[in-house]
């Protein structure tokens, strides 16, 4: 099991590569709209419009978000259009084991 440190390493790696605009990239090419994608991830709508817009969200709203777009396969760079990669899941970390989870808007 990865250290504390090493998992805290990886959300704040996940939290600055998944971007709003990520965001709506990911859900076009998967063909979800703001509904299903808030259905798939557990997040309300609200939070994923807020989060689109670049308001603010809480980071375990981000990274619950990042991770449901990994368990589709797809990868995010800064800079770049999500891209679909090769055996990429669990890049981020499952924020279910969080502490705040339960906050996830």
């Amino acid at each position: 099991m990865a250290s504390q440190a090493m998992k805290i390493t990886l959300e704040r790696i996940a939290l600055f590569q998944f971007t709003p605009a990520h965001c709506a990239q990911a859900r076009a090419m998967l063909g979800w709209s703001v509904e299903e994608l808030s259905r798939e991830a557990g997040v309300s709508v609200e939070a994923i419009q807020r989060f689109e817009a670049k308001r603010e969200v809480l980071d375990v709203t981000r990274l619950t978000l990042a991770y449901r777009f990994e368990s589709e396969g797809l990868v995010f760079f800064p800079g770049f259009a999500p891209g679909r990669g090769m055996n990429v899941k669990g890049s981020t970390p499952n924020p279910v084991g969080r502490a705040d989870f339960a906050m996830v808007e």
